[in-house]
């Protein structure tokens, strides 16, 4: 009986030192982005979503940028090209590029989720250059206190590629592969990611994807154009499931 009493104090002591962890981990500049609790109605998180992708189809006029944060970053899973933006300036020219590669984007559905990324997408993008066929792609939003995008994740939406299970289409499986919920400093009040940060170097020893983006995001620009080098038409091919 008393082996039994210090086991049960044991554990009890031991779910209120995770519990004061936990609270302590969402308090500091390295927070993680699920410590973040939407402030903005359901629908700002929809319509700012979905108005990422006006930023590509060039039937859409342009009046604002949407609501990118300074440190924002992209990450596009292979095939694609991995980091693909990082930080607001970089997005904005790189996305101000993608208007010489036209495309629409007409099929778009997005939803709110009350955890992060709290913005969520399925869209289909159709490229002049690839005579109109449709390439469905899956991605989802990350946001700040502030309402800004601080980090957009984008998977194509063709089989084995996926990060979701079939039976689970908005990816709200515990077991979800997503860099988002991995990034310290997403989940801070203004989701600010600190590259030289203790924590993200910790997290890059510990995760290869995490290394993966620490590598990229301290060489933005010779990584990508690396990787958009090293890149073929089988990018497409695969990526869009053609």
């Amino acid at each position: 009986m008393l082996f039994l009493f210090h086991l049960f104090f044991a554990c009890n002591a031991n779910d209120k030192k995770s519990d004061v962890e936990a609270e302590a981990s969402c308090d500091g500049s390295d927070a993680m982005s699920q410590c973040l609790s939407p402030t903005q109605d359901p629908e700002y998180y929809i319509s700012q979503s979905s108005a990422y992708f006006d930023t590509m189809d060039y039937r859409e006029t342009l009046e604002d940028w949407p609501p990118y944060s300074e440190f924002i970053a992209r990450w596009e899973w292979s095939p694609w090209l991995k980091l693909t933006a990082f930080t607001q300036e970089n997005i904005e020219l790189t996305d101000t590029f993608l208007q010489l590669y036209p495309s629409i984007v007409t099929d778009r559905e997005c939803r709110f989720f009350d955890t992060q990324p709290f913005g969520r997408c399925y869209v289909v993008f159709y490229y002049d250059a690839h005579e109109g066929k449709p390439c469905p792609i899956y991605e989802e939003f990350t946001f700040n206190n502030q309402g800004e995008i601080t980090f957009i994740e984008a998977w194509s939406d063709v089989d084995n590629l996926r990060p979701q299970e079939e039976n689970d289409p908005w990816a709200e499986a515990q077991s979800i592969n997503r860099l988002s919920t991995k990034i310290p400093g997403l989940g801070n009040a203004t989701g600010a990611i600190d590259i030289q940060s203790s924590s993200m170097l910790q997290a890059a020893e510990e995760d290869a994807d995490i290394a993966d983006f620490l590598y990229r995001a301290n060489n933005w620009h010779e990584t990508w154009l690396e990787e958009y080098a090293a890149s073929d038409e089988t990018m497409w091919s695969d990526g869009c499931g053609w």
